[in-house]
């Protein structure tokens, strides 16, 4: 009996130590919600009133989600959709390059960390493509704003999700 003890000490020991070790890391991918359309010319535009409402939902889409980092673009579209859930959480909004996705120094702060990033119809797919290695995801649809991607890390092992999210 005492031996038994001792060996379940030993084993429940290894496995708190071997999740100590492990790391997990969350990306949420989202688009922007819907632009103002009104000006074709326009390459930074707001959201519509639509958007507006799509990004309150998102904060509360992500109320239970204990998120450490806010990524977007520096597009208003963008930082209007991430400006709610950012400071619900009361977190400052990061900005990353659509032009270098997952740089080693956007791997470096976010390694072990739970992260929303906000993106766009080409750039979130193609960021969550080279997070998993493969082309998996497509451009997302132009009247498509609502795909949440939810990429998990833990330690080498890589898992992914794509789920539809309704206004």
């Amino acid at each position: 009996m005492k031996n038994d003890v001792i060996f379940l000490l030993i084993i429940l020991s290894s496995l708190n130590i071997k999740a100590q070790e492990s790391e997990i890391t969350t990306y949420y991918f989202i688009r922007h919600a819907e632009k103002v359309r009104t000006d074709s010319t326009n390459t930074n535009p707001n959201l519509a009133e639509k958007g507006l409402s799509r990004a309150k939902n998102w904060a509360t889409v992500f109320k239970n989600v204990n998120l450490n980092l806010v990524y977007s673009t520096n597009y208003n579209r963008t930082l209007q959709t991430a400006s709610p859930t950012a400071k619900s959480k009361n977190l400052e909004i990061q900005f990353y390059n659509p032009k270098d996705l997952f740089s080693e120094d956007f791997k470096l702060k976010t390694t072990g960390k739970t992260v929303l990033v906000v993106g766009h119809s080409d750039t979130t797919p193609l960021f969550v493509n080279k997070i998993l290695g493969e082309e998996k995801y497509s451009a997302i649809d132009d009247s498509n704003n609502s795909s949440l991607y939810i990429v998990t890390i833990l330690n080498t092992e890589i898992s992914d999700i794509l789920l539809k999210i309704e206004h």
